[in-house]
């Protein structure tokens, strides 16, 4: 009997995820998984999509975000993401997760990224997964517990300091519970205020659950400047101690005199990487993103405002042109805009290239999606390694380029049968013409749609159609990690 099919997408150059040679052929859908791919001639389907030799990959994975919040907003939230061909994002990054804690007021930065008043209700990370179970949303979700939410919670706020045993074993245990209930990892964000008085043996200490559960620890290290070497030997201690792989986040090198570091930082990783598994994302820009703080601002390193609460009319404006307008300094016309984000020039593009380039590096946006005025990256990430390093620079290929969003992506974090296009794997895809694709979003105007991206299914359900956007479908589900 000849094959019959939910789904046939017929006559792609389909690239498998894996790394290898593109080909053309055919890729069947029945329910939510791939069930053949090759010469379907002889199938039928329900619905049948003729990519005329458009490309076809598996959905992208965001390595780093902070949709902890959007993936429960539906479209007006994950158009940014869906557009782009983005069917996995992993939450919890930087030590803020909506869960496990609850508070009654406007937590401190950098948790107001992700949640204002009413958001923080989330006792546990099993209340999280299951008002995202009930919810839905347009894309799949893997998530980590992050370290300075609990801080704040265990230690009522008074985070400037370091943690007694008794609030340090409190978060050990919000840990375990969390990886017991579907978390697949914990994450911190030792950079900034909440998390930076932690010692390292107290992050040994809170990530020791992850052990037994087979979890990953992921860090946005303490120094991403003067200090980033060591902030590398910190992060590969912690894993070797706990004996879990790290994942160092958006990996850089910041501030001027920093610039052409990501020769020591690479090789660092790269000799860590033999004795221990040590993992890293980055974003295809040379300008970062987080809450505003003004102690850390410098005049040779150029700040846009992202939103501000009490001027919210200065989002989109640069700092310096603000504090002119003000007839002060930049550091008081910052101190006037909290509580507020920017958006920094901290990188060197060929620190960017090179830290890309890297056979081991993976892609993730870092996108905060409830600022006013965010990042391009949040609208322009995946599309923009497409169109501008793969076809344009020539960086690598277009088959290193999807390798590094999806079946390496996937393997790292344990994502079973997610970021490859074979038989058996889930049908997360993304139909795109790889002669136009390009990302839209500039600093200017950040909030527009990628071009070239045709259609985009998970679960093998459609979210995105190119000329219609969202399709208000919600099919998206909870990935845990090493666990179907």
């Amino acid at each position: 009997m000849a094959l019959r099919c939910d789904l046939i997408i017929r006559d792609a150059t389909i690239f498998d995820g894996t790394g290898g040679p593109r080909r053309r052929g055919d890729v069947g859908v029945t329910g939510d998984r791939i069930v053949a791919v090759g010469d379907l001639g002889a199938a039928s389907a329900d619905r049948e999509v003729i990519a005329n030799g458009r490309a076809l990959a598996p959905g992208f994975i965001d390595a780093h975000t902070h949709d902890d919040r959007a993936v429960m907003c539906g479209p007006e939230c994950m158009t940014c993401k869906i557009s782009q061909g983005v069917t996995t994002v992993v939450v919890g990054n930087c030590g803020v997760s909506l869960s496990p804690a609850r508070f009654t007021k406007r937590p401190p930065p950098p948790l107001d990224l992700i949640g204002e008043d009413g958001w923080w209700r989330f006792d546990s990370f099993g209340d999280y997964a299951h008002e995202l179970k009930k919810r839905g949303s347009e894309v799949n979700t893997y998530a980590l517990v992050g370290h300075q939410t609990m801080r704040v919670d265990a230690m009522d706020g008074d985070v400037m300091r370091v943690a007694k045993d008794s609030e340090i074993e409190q978060m050990r245990l919000r840990v375990k519970n969390s990886l017991a209930e579907g978390a697949s990892g914990f994450s911190t964000g030792l950079y900034y205020p909440p998390n930076m008085h932690a010692t390292t043996e107290e992050v040994i200490a809170v990530a020791e659950p992850l052990r037994a559960f087979g979890g990953i620890y992921v860090t946005h290290m303490r120094d991403e400047a003067d200090r980033v070497l060591a902030s590398i030997e910190e992060t590969a201690k912690i894993g070797k101690r706990v004996g879990v792989p790290v994942w160092v986040s958006h990996h850089k090198c910041s501030m001027p005199e920093n610039y052409g570091r990501s020769t020591q930082t690479l090789a660092l990783l790269d000799a860590y990487n033999q004795t221990q598994d040590v993992f890293f994302d980055m974003y295809p820009y040379p300008a970062g993103s987080t809450v505003l703080m003004p102690d850390r601002l410098r005049d040779d390193v150029k700040v846009m405002i992202t939103w501000s609460i009490p001027h919210p009319e200065m989002a989109g404006k640069y700092l310096s042109d603000i504090a002119r307008g003000w007839n002060t300094d930049i550091r008081m016309a910052a101190e006037r805009l909290l509580p507020a984000g920017q958006v920094t020039w901290q990188m060197d593009e060929e620190d960017v290239r090179r830290i890309m380039a890297h056979p081991s590096s993976v892609i993730g946006s870092d996108g905060i999606p409830h600022d006013a005025h965010p990042h391009p990256r949040l609208w322009g990430t995946f599309p923009r390694v497409l169109g501008l390093y793969a076809r344009e620079l020539r960086l690598f290929s277009m088959e290193t380029a999807i390798h590094k969003m999806t079946g390496r992506t996937a393997n790292l974090f344990g994502m079973i049968d997610r970021g490859e296009i074979r038989e058996g794997a889930y049908a997360d895809l993304v139909l795109f013409d790889a002669d136009t694709v390009i990302d839209r979003a500039t600093f200017e105007e950040p909030k527009q749609a990628s071009a070239g991206i045709e259609e985009v299914w998970a679960n093998g359900v459609p979210t995105y159609v190119a000329g219609k956007g969202a399709t208000g479908e919600k099919p998206g589900r909870l990935v845990t990690r090493n666990r179907v």
